[in-house]
């Protein structure tokens, strides 16, 4: 029998698993005719076969790459190649990560014969049998390597089992969580799921904002946007299931390595405006108003930006209203609670600033002539070229910055040059 796991990038956490019995050939890529379909932009829509080599007196199994990103077995690039028993697999770099086990099904119990069959695609890993003891498993498993169940389930919430508590705001909780039903999906599968805080339930404003990001995420379907998935009230708490994003978001990643280099700055702002563009775009036309380096998060499989916390998303037009934004990343017309599209492009300035220097932008605003503004000429991580953007974004009249963030994508683009 073959086991097919699919790891989370950083941990090496176990997320899926295929099992294959009597399987002569496995095929792995994007498209919806593979037996294992991982969809993630890196990788082609077929990208590799597994094969089962049987001669006189030897029986192994080969990977036959036909990736345009190219393949990676235990780190080394490779077209063809023996496939050892436990080797990782990666479908091009910062691709999805897939482990390799063989296992002799004469020596598996019954009862572990059911519980890895359940983990089969179309299958719940959570009918599997409860006889597993879970040995063998490492501490940082969120699932049984033998049972694929979860190896410690903090709460239950309607069908979401909540395995770790992500992070706690004002707002409220985020949990990590295994959908056990996936009824979006048609599988199981792992979500964020946000619970809001009892006493922020009280706050009508904060009421709002909570639904305001349920029924935002649900309108839109872009790639940088997590997807929605669920929202209800359970015991009189509201939750809302999403999308989990595997990645780092830009304020941490700064904080842990340091500034980037100006083409990864400029790339990643070009990506965040043509999320900008598609949220702008919208009849009527939707304002984020909280750009901000934490809220940009980068995609472990192929660095992509991902744009989350839409809980502060207002439609242009509609009567000015309480003052959302961060200090430093916020347009003054946004402070005093009259935001513009333009209002989140002039944070794509000081996030520049932030990943260009990994200083706090705001220490570069002072006052020039009646207004404050941006200076960066004495930074050397900046060119002056992208410090004329970062100068004209940050213009205190709307008017007097780019207009659109295709116009803004495009001046970054061309620093590039």
């Amino acid at each position: 029998m073959v086991i097919l796991t699919l790891l989370e990038p950083q941990q090496k956490t176990p997320l899926k698993q295929w099992c294959f019995e009597n399987s002569a050939v496995i095929r792995i890529g994007r498209a919806a005719d593979n037996h294992v379909v991982l969809p993630d932009s890196l990788v082609s829509r077929h990208h590799l076969e597994i094969r089962h080599i049987s001669a006189a007196n030897d029986e192994s199994w080969q990977v036959y790459s036909q990736g345009t990103n190219g393949t990676f077995l235990n780190g080394v690039l490779v077209i063809q190649s023996s496939l050892p028993n436990n080797a990782l697999l990666q479908l091009a770099q910062g691709g999805p990560i897939l482990q390799f086990q063989i296992q002799e099904v004469s020596t598996i119990s019954a009862e572990t014969e059911e519980s890895i069959a359940s983990l089969s695609l179309n299958q719940d890993p959570t009918r599997a049998s409860n006889t597993c003891t879970h040995e063998g498993n490492s501490p940082n498993n969120l699932f049984c390597i033998h049972c694929g169940q979860p190896l410690a389930v903090q709460q239950t919430i309607r069908q979401y089992q909540v395995l770790r508590t992500l992070g706690q705001g004002g707002m409220g909780t985020t949990y990590l969580a295994w959908d056990t039903k996936g009824w979006m999906t048609g599988n199981p599968q792992l979500l964020v799921l946000k619970q809001m805080n009892a006493d922020m339930a009280k706050i009508a404003k904060a009421q709002e904002l909570f639904e305001r990001e349920a029924h935002t995420l649900k309108s839109l379907n872009y790639p940088g946007i997590p997807k929605y998935y669920d929202f209800f009230v359970e015991n009189g708490k509201k939750y809302l299931a999403m999308e989990l994003v595997h990645g780092q978001d830009l304020e941490k990643r700064v904080q842990m390595t340091g500034p980037v280099t100006p083409s990864q700055a400029i790339a990643w702002m070009i990506q965040t405006c043509d999320i900008l563009d598609y949220l702008h775009s919208q009849e009527p036309p939707l304002i984020h108003r909280d750009i901000k380096p934490a809220n940009l998060m980068v995609r472990n499989a192929n660095n992509q930006i991902v744009v989350l916390d839409f809980g502060a998303v207002k439609e242009i037009g509609t009567t000015p209203g309480t003052r959302i934004g961060a200090e430093g990343y916020c347009a003054p017309e946004q402070e005093r609670g009259q935001p513009l599209i333009q209002s989140d492009l002039y944070a794509i300035g000081p996030t520049l600033i932030f990943l260009l220097t990994g200083e706090n932008p705001f220490k570069f605003f002072r006052q020039k002539g009646r207004n404050f503004r941006f200076d960066v000429a004495n930074s050397p991580t900046i060119t002056p070229q992208l410090r004329e953007v970062i100068e004209r974004v940050t213009e205190p009249l709307p008017r007097d910055r780019y207009q659109t963030a295709i116009e803004l994508a495009a001046a970054l683009a061309d620093c590039k040059t």
